[in-house]
């Protein structure tokens, strides 16, 4: 049995391992049963679901004190977003999987010199965004666990037990540290395999814009194409037409299956990044907390700022298509191939869109609205400060 789980996308493949073996993710011929689900049930308690109980009761004690609440909903609000997408990642999970493997084939697939040069880069370009943010998560955990004072834990929380001695203290510190830590990767690693997925289906669309592209390009022509290379012409044009028709469909799978929680996520990041400018701005002192904060500022913006980028590139390369199509040698083919050519090329004027809950669709233009909007709400806890 391999380690890592096979996929093309390097990004999605370190992702799904890790899903795999915290309990969120499954081979492909293992039987689902109940044991199957009380394993990630036990994971999410340990990384999240006693810190949402904690953080919330303590939420509750200090209720009217903007500072405290601030600090109390540090972790909160993201342990809630992330118990969201684990959820949704389970009971969605083979209809996940069946997307993920289709992608997987149709790239794998690729034959053609130019295919594998498009495949390969939008494979590193996708791995380096990911490179990024886990760098980013990795340094705001480690900045945020070495941060508090000394006898204070790295979270407020409320524990129905003394943690300012020992070894209460210890452990509870040792469980706070090992739970993010360990969140932070499982929850990067959902947020990656739905904008690992925006990706592929970003990649096939340029593998499909640049097959338009050369209908016909290979063959002799003087004037017009001959009845045998119009053959040949129609049968390509008809697997691209198929390559189409399946990426719509993925991408409306994904609409349907995360849109729910991209909009859950959305609206806790603006909270988030609000709480955590407050922090930066007149609470903290501490240099190592400064530190933690900023890149955890840094890192939210950067997991906001994937899911807008990637869902803006698959709008844009949808949009390209018709183009592609323009750019072929359709003036040298008949009139009935032409019309065949006119409706891929009105199709396409669809653009794909990718929304959060059917509010708002998801692009650049969307990430600095929530940035603009995050600092609405920071002016306003500055004002109630």
């Amino acid at each position: 049995m391999k380690f890592f789980v096979v996929n093309m996308y390097t990004d999605l493949k370190i992702s799904l391992t890790i899903l795999l073996y915290t309990g969120f993710w499954t081979r492909q011929k293992e039987v689902t049963n109940i044991l199957s689900y009380c394993y990630p049930f036990l994971t999410f308690m340990f990384m999240a679901g006693i810190s949402i109980i904690a953080q919330f009761v303590d939420l509750l004690h200090v209720w009217g004190d903007v500072s405290l609440m601030t600090s109390s909903s540090f972790l909160l609000f993201t342990n809630v977003s992330f118990g969201l997408k684990m959820f949704n990642i389970l009971w969605k999970r083979e209809e996940v999987r069946a997307i993920i493997d289709d992608c997987d084939q149709v790239l794998r697939a690729v034959d053609t010199s130019w295919g594998y040069e498009i495949v390969k880069s939008g494979i590193r370009k996708s791995f380096l965004l990911f490179s990024i943010y886990t760098f980013l998560a990795n340094i705001s955990v480690f900045g945020w666990a070495i941060s508090p004072e000394k006898g204070e834990l790295p979270t407020r929380a409320w524990y129905p037990y003394n943690t300012t001695s020992s070894p209460g203290y210890e452990l509870t510190y040792l469980h706070q540290v090992s739970a993010v830590l360990l969140g932070a990767s499982v929850n990067a690693s959902l947020d990656t395999v739905v904008i690992s997925l925006m990706a592929q289906c970003t990649c096939r669309l340029r593998l499909l814009a640049a097959a338009l592209r050369m209908l016909g390009g290979d063959m002799l022509v003087t004037n017009m194409f001959e009845a045998e290379q119009e053959r040949a012409i129609r049968e390509e044009l008809q697997r691209c037409v198929q390559q189409h028709r399946s990426v719509l469909q993925v991408a409306g799978l994904l609409q349907q299956y995360f849109s729910t929680s991209i909009l859950a996520q959305f609206s806790v990041s603006l909270v988030i990044i609000c709480v955590t400018a407050y922090q930066l701005a007149f609470v903290s002192s501490n240099v190592l907390t400064i530190l933690g904060m900023t890149t955890y500022f840094m890192c939210m913006l950067m997991q906001v700022f994937l899911y807008c980028y990637q869902a803006h590139e698959l709008s844009t390369v949808s949009s390209q298509v018709g183009d592609a199509v323009y750019e072929s040698l359709w003036y040298e083919m008949s009139a009935p191939l032409r019309k065949d050519l006119l409706v891929l090329m009105v199709r396409s004027q669809r653009v794909i869109k990718i929304t959060a809950g059917g509010f708002t669709t998801l692009s650049l233009n969307t990430f600095m609205a929530i940035i603009k909007t995050s600092y609405t709400l920071f002016t306003v806890l500055q004002r109630e400060d």
